[in-house]
């Protein structure tokens, strides 16, 4: 069974982990967050290519 921690006790170890991470810079960020649009672009393009050369694909076999 889990011993129970004292709220003031927990909130320190929050803290102190907290103080352990290295948190990105704002540039750093800016550069992730544009990379996730790009490449969702990126993708959407494709899926977007691949659904139509597939529908184009079945309507000539079926006519």
């Amino acid at each position: 069974m889990a011993s129970k921690t004292n709220p003031f006790t927990f909130l320190q170890q929050v803290r102190s982990e907290t103080a352990k991470v290295t948190w990105p810079s704002r540039r750093e960020t800016m550069i992730s967050t544009m990379m996730v649009f790009i490449m969702a672009g990126v993708a959407a393009v494709f899926f977007f290519a691949a659904d139509w050369l597939m529908g184009y694909a079945i309507s000539l076999i079926l006519g």
